[in-house]
């Protein structure tokens, strides 16, 4: 669904686009994230997960600027699935008579995502075409926060995070679909229109790639791999050294995360905030705001944390998660939350 249109017949970016994102869970409890062409209009050359806007073929949603706009719901559950096979190859459907995934060879999804990305075809119709009662896998979505972008930001965009777990398999290096059956289902790039890599590593491996500044990753992207790292790796083992049972218990644990805090982070709102700056020169960014669209609605961000992030020309660099009461005043951090 475009933005509103200014007088004109501009486009008003300044309007936030629902958008989903999905977190997506190797059977190794690896994290699939995507390197973006340096041209892309949206973050380019950072390093993302799977996802993308909203469109019609997503279903009946609010459109762009309408306060439900921003609410979790079946449309941003469509369109994660939709963007994650579009932009890496990864087929995430069901029989919805059956319950039994999917499963379609390499050759057909990689024509298939060709074609819906050309809007030759919906998503859907080429999943009726594959099965007549085939359907996106919404339901092992777990929502894990809502990002909207700061109102000072040109390109606005509001956008669902999920988490979702690739069934726990006892063998590396392959890639489980849901259901009895297992299919290996190795993620790729979409040929450089929009990727030019999609793959799976620890999430402990990814922040240390952004820290060391091989890797772009917005704010986003580090808060929740940190999380994902903190519950589903422990410092100094191998991922083939960690039983299946052990491996269950570390999900179970994210997930119980994800339902906890006040809000739990399945329902938090966070709009980036700058409220100062450390003494090197870093920006400290709040994330109790929920931006000025949702102010009054009741909605909450997080209280506790705050990012550090020097803003380059390039994107963003040195992304820190810290504790807020290590960082601001106690009237400072007071007062960002008014």
């Amino acid at each position: 669904m475009a933005p509103k249109a200014k007088e004109g017949g501009k486009i008003d970016r300044s309007v936030p686009r629902p958008s989903s994102s999905v977190i997506l869970i190797s059977p190794q409890n690896e994290v699939l994230l995507l390197h973006r062409v340096k041209t892309s209009s949206s973050f380019p050359s950072a390093h993302v997960f799977p996802g993308g806007n909203i469109s019609s073929q997503d279903g009946d949603f609010p459109p762009a600027g309408h306060p439900n706009s921003h609410d979790e719901g079946p449309h941003y559950r469509r369109a994660a699935i939709r963007e994650l096979f579009e932009e890496s190859g990864i087929l995430l459907a069901k029989n919805k008579i059956t319950g039994q995934m999917i499963h379609v060879n390499a050759e057909q999804r990689e024509i298939g995502r060709h074609a819906i990305h050309k809007n030759e075809i919906t998503f859907n119709q080429w999943l009726k075409g594959i099965d007549e009662a085939a359907e996106p896998d919404i339901g092992p979505l777990i929502p894990f926060s809502h990002w909207i972008t700061p109102a000072a930001t040109p390109r606005r965009f509001t956008t669902q995070m999920y988490l979702y777990f690739l069934p726990l398999s006892s063998e590396s290096n392959s890639i489980i679909g849901a259901g009895e059956e297992s299919e290996v289902q190795v993620p790729t790039s979409d040929g450089g229109i929009e990727i030019t890599e999609a793959r799976f590593l620890p999430a402990s491996e990814w922040l240390r790639l952004a820290k060391k500044g091989d890797a772009i990753m917005f704010p986003p992207q580090v808060l929740l791999l940190s999380f994902v790292s903190q519950f589903l790796e422990r410092v100094g083992e191998y991922a083939s050294t960690v039983s299946k049972e052990e491996s269950a218990k570390r999900r179970a644990e994210l997930v119980d995360f994800a339902h906890s805090g006040s809000p739990p982070w399945t329902d938090k709102y966070i709009s980036p905030f700058p409220i100062g700056q450390v003494p090197d020169g870093r920006k400290i960014l709040a994330l109790d705001f929920v931006g000025p669209e949702l102010q009054g609605t009741g909605k909450k961000g997080e209280p506790d944390r705050v990012v550090l992030v020097r803003f380059k020309k390039e994107g963003p660099r040195e992304v820190e998660i810290r504790w807020k009461r290590e960082i601001v005043p106690e009237e400072k951090a007071a007062k960002s939350s008014l």
